[in-house]
């Protein structure tokens, strides 16, 4: 059965869907942030739209599997952003649903979306070539954003939730050590282990 399901996982036909998914999920994701990213520095705009990025990243380990390639550097930076931003937005909508006693259809769709990015992630860990030094480089990256994003400020906007910005930059900053942890486990420890026999 699970041998099945991972071939079905990158089936081209399976593949080019979720390519097409994430694709137009992606765009949509930046045009989210334009407000955002209208009055943010120049210096920043790279790291500001942290779950469109997440799933660029995804969306080029996607294009690479349709045509049998692939990049232990963008895998890496796609599976330890996509789970972390997935999970992030997540727990943000519902502290927005407990705080609020509400959430807006738009909370829910991004529930469901921001899961399905998290989901994604882990299903396609066996599929990954990940060494210790591409998870380096990804954790740098995560963890240099959680700075621009907590000392400078240029965190994603939660309505009633900024009031919470110092404890939401702590959870985050142990997510981002959780998402590059898990990496590690699934995949990094894995292909080291194989290359050592």
């Amino acid at each position: 059965m699970y041998k099945m399901f991972k071939i079905l996982l990158m089936d081209k036909r399976f593949l080019l869907l979720l390519f097409v998914i994430n694709f137009f999920g992606t765009i949509y994701g930046y045009w989210w942030y334009k407000s955002q990213l209208e009055v943010t520095p120049a210096k920043f705009l790279i790291f500001v739209p942290d779950s469109p990025t997440a799933s660029l990243f995804f969306t080029m380990v996607l294009l690479l599997f349709l045509i049998n390639k692939s990049s232990p550097y963008i895998e890496a930076l796609a599976f330890v952003t996509l789970f972390k931003y997935g999970i992030w937005a997540v727990v943000m909508n519902l502290l927005t649903l407990a705080v609020n006693g509400e959430l807006s259809l738009a909370g829910y769709m991004l529930i469901a979306s921001h899961g399905g990015m998290a989901i994604q992630a882990v299903l396609y860990s066996p599929f990954y070539k990940i060494k210790l030094k591409h998870l380096t480089v990804a954790g740098i990256w995560t963890l240099h954003n959680d700075v621009i994003d907590y000392v400078f400020n240029m965190m994603p906007h939660y309505g009633d939730l900024n009031t919470y910005m110092d404890n939401i930059g702590y959870f985050t900053f142990w997510l981002s050590i959780a998402s590059i942890l898990l990496v590690y486990f699934l995949n990094v420890r894995k292909v080291d282990s194989i290359e050592k026999f």
